[in-house]
């Protein structure tokens, strides 16, 4: 009899199950779903079958009874595994979170596109991007009162020519996106200032720029991003401004060669990425908030005067800033240049009249026209004159352009540098 109590078959599972049921018992889950929270169970084997509730005895008698009735090793209990640490067993995250942060993006609620020298709409990733990774954004410009004055040495930092120019383009700029459904809010201030001000009020998640080269803009960068890091707010940045991509080179930035020929020959190969076309749409402005989109200042608010405004200055009416100046400009530069014949080559060389260069850098220097559209807008032409091959103008544009991004390239590696040493130049930097 002794045997029997002792060694009970597998077989009897089920009749063991009815005797317990016969012994009164309190029903205490023991369900570890109700215990922990959800992630710190592990998952379930598909096809594993466990018992998720053991019944209890309520008296202690009972319990000694049950324990001499069962099996030492029950099969009741064969897959149930109670860890003494749970924080040992592989932990399942529910919701699990993306592990590319860029895939996170595409929920973000608002942006914000900071606007800087990129004021256009056509080839503009910084835009772009933010339109597709987010529900609604917020376009901003900034006039920065530290970009206007006088320097050290008793000069405008931006005279009154640069000053209208910009003021054009940022107009342009803010009807092309009135055209698309959205808009630019403007303000004067310092960007650390008025974007902390428009994040807050629009509970952005992000803001998006375009980097920039020079020190004192890298170093307004820095300053935003230390600002925004304190709120929660990322800042995604983006590279626009020259003919070859940042990301493209085939050496570090620190690597740059210190003569335009040296990068001439390392950029050899390397291709001019495709143009971004314009957006057909943008995202709707954030209702949070309620931002005014604030009036365009004039030269007056700047402290440059009125001297542009009433004609005295000898401005060349052609020159007019935008977007839209710069593509019209761009398009008719071809037909322009058909004019030129071979036999007339000699004259167009020549330093006097409207059609010796393209006159597009005043537009570049802003962003109202990217290098890259101008690169591929010249690659469609099939004229003689504006060709890329040897000797003709776009060939004699592509030096330009290149000469550009070696500025540009160079400015940018010394002003990310922490501590600037100064080292004479050598025989050779110089020639």
């Amino acid at each position: 009899m002794e045997s029997n109590l002792v060694e009970i078959p597998e077989e009897s599972e089920s009749e063991e199950a009815q005797n317990r049921n016969l012994i009164p018992a309190a029903s205490i889950s023991l369900a570890l779903s109700t215990l922990l929270p959800a992630h710190f169970l592990p998952p379930k084997q598909i096809g594993a079958s466990s018992p998720t509730r053991v019944k209890i005895p309520s008296q202690i008698s009972c319990l000694s009874q049950l324990s001499a009735t069962l099996p030492a090793k029950s099969s009741i209990f064969k897959s149930t595994t109670i860890s003494a640490n749970p924080l040992q067993s592989t932990l399942t995250l529910n919701p699990l979170r993306p592990a590319n942060p860029s895939n996170a993006a595409a929920f973000r609620r608002a942006c914000v596109v900071w606007f800087r020298n990129d004021l256009r709409v056509t080839d503009n990733e910084c835009l772009t991007s933010a339109n597709n990774d987010s529900m609604s954004l917020l376009p901003v410009y900034c006039f920065d009162p530290r970009d206007y004055g006088k320097s050290s040495s008793g000069f405008d930092k931006t005279g009154p020519h640069r000053a209208n120019f910009l003021i054009k383009s940022v107009t342009d700029l803010r009807k092309n996106l009135q055209a698309r459904g959205s808009d630019l809010v403007v303000r004067v201030g310092k960007p650390e200032n008025v974007l902390l001000e428009v994040v807050k009020a629009v509970r952005a998640d992000a803001v998006y720029m375009h980097k920039e080269v020079s020190h004192d803009e890298v170093k307004a960068e820095e300053k935003i991003e230390e600002v925004l890091k304190d709120e929660g707010v990322e800042v995604k940045s983006f590279w626009g401004s020259t003919l070859y991509h940042l990301d493209d080179l085939p050496f570090e930035l620190e690597d740059m060669p210190t003569n335009y020929g040296g990068l001439k020959e390392k950029v050899k190969g390397v291709q001019v990425r495709k143009t971004i076309e314009a957006l057909d749409r943008i995202k709707s402005l954030p209702k949070a908030g309620d931002v005014e989109p604030g009036e365009i200042p004039t030269l007056a608010d700047l402290g440059l005067g009125v001297a542009c405004q009433t004609g005295e200055t000898g401005v060349r009416p052609s020159v007019v800033g935008g977007e839209t100046e710069a593509l019209n400009r761009l398009r008719s530069f071809g037909s322009e240049g058909q004019a030129k014949t071979i036999a007339n080559k000699e004259s167009s060389s020549s330093i006097y009249g409207a059609n010796f260069s393209c006159k597009i850098s005043p537009w570049l220097a802003v962003g109202c026209l990217s290098p890259r559209s101008l690169f591929h807008e010249l690659k469609k032409k099939s004229t003689s004159s504006v060709s890329m091959k040897q000797g003709g103008t776009g060939d004699w544009l592509m030096y330009e352009l290149l000469w550009r991004d070696f500025f540009r390239f160079t400015t940018r590696k010394y002003s990310c540098k922490k501590q600037l040493t100064y080292e004479p130049a050598s025989p050779a930097a110089c020639t």
